[in-house]
């Protein structure tokens, strides 16, 4: 049996020790979890130049990918750096560490906006690295939907290349992207790439929120309340917190096959259960109710879809 929605191991956790995100440090350990996941019939990996301080592409390189794809991003670390020298070469570095696996970039994608740059220059140095053959599709992340308008109509009327792939979060307890991005996204032909299907852990149930990544701590902060709700509906119906948020993305979001879902783990036994619970059948109606009234009440306290302030332009 097969996951309904296709899924993508993120890579984010590969890199470095003391780097950012980064918890498996040992190849031999990533190993196994690239074994294990392609085992499954599951073709692409996600990384950024970011991840682990571009320590996750290194990992990549030196990695047996067993025949699967790479999809990557260019993070704008300071001001400036979507412009197009600077973001070419971005790509030609993690072109290089990919090792074999650059030469087939399967998405290139612009990680967040770097407002400091005006879309044009960004965009036609994109569009200049697709006919140079660097990737084969390009993709956006953490736009707010109105830039994605913006950028499709911009690639349109110059006949650039158009973002075709669309990377954010959505789980349980974060669904903004429902009432304008998703719709965005299939006005204009881009399927969503779903990742942070657990909250950074979150819904795993067993971390408090104080207990998570510094960054996942602060983004859901807010949801103490929510978080405490959620684990008595665990408690309620004898379910793991991956079989509840695996099965919520893959039969009760928005997302069709078409689109895909970004799943992580730390080691092999936890990558097992998140691929077993992917794979089962849709919650009961009475637990999607509980999960429904969660999100209508913390909804106001939400974190965005999007990253509101990075770099804001001229």
């Amino acid at each position: 049996m097969s996951s309904r929605i296709p899924l993508i191991y993120g890579c984010g956790l590969f890199g470095k020790e003391g780097t950012l995100f980064a918890q498996i440090h040992d190849l031999e350990e990533c190993q196994k979890i690239i074994d294990g996941f392609t085992a499954r019939g599951h073709k692409i990996m996600d990384t950024s130049r970011v991840y682990g301080n571009g320590s996750s592409e290194e990992f990549l390189g030196l990695l047996d990918l067993n025949k699967a794809m790479v999809d990557t991003k260019a993070y704008p670390v300071t001001p400036g750096d979507a412009a197009p020298v600077k973001l070419r070469e971005s790509l030609n570095t993690s072109i290089r560490v990919l090792g074999p696996y650059g030469r087939r970039i399967r998405v290139f994608f612009l990680h967040v906006p770097d407002r400091s740059v005006p879309f044009e220059e960004t965009l036609s140095e994109v569009d200049k690295m697709y006919r140079d053959g660097l990737f084969e599709e390009f993709g956006l992340s953490n736009f707010y939907c109105w830039e994605v308008a913006e950028i499709v109509a911009i690639a349109k009327a110059r006949g650039w290349i158009r973002p075709t792939v669309y990377q954010g979060p959505h789980n349980a307890l974060e669904r903004d992207v429902e009432s304008e991005l998703i719709p965005c996204l299939r006005k204009h032909g881009i399927r969503f790439h779903a990742y942070s299907p657990m909250a950074r852990g979150l819904l795993s149930g067993v971390k408090p929120i104080a207990a998570l990544h510094p960054i996942a701590s602060a983004r859901y902060s807010p949801y103490a309340a929510a978080f405490d709700r959620y684990v008595e509906i665990l408690k309620k119906y004898h379910l793991t917190g991956a079989q509840v948020a695996l099965r919520w993305i893959q039969h009760h979001s928005q997302l069709t096959p078409d689109d895909a879902v970004i799943i992580g783990a730390s080691t092999i036994t936890q990558l097992e259960e998140n691929l077993d619970a992917s794979e089962q059948e849709p919650l009961p109606q009475e637990l999607l109710d509980a999960l429904s009234e969660l999100w209508m009440e913390h909804q106001g306290r939400a974190p965005s879809y999007a990253f509101p302030v990075v770099h804001r332009g001229k």
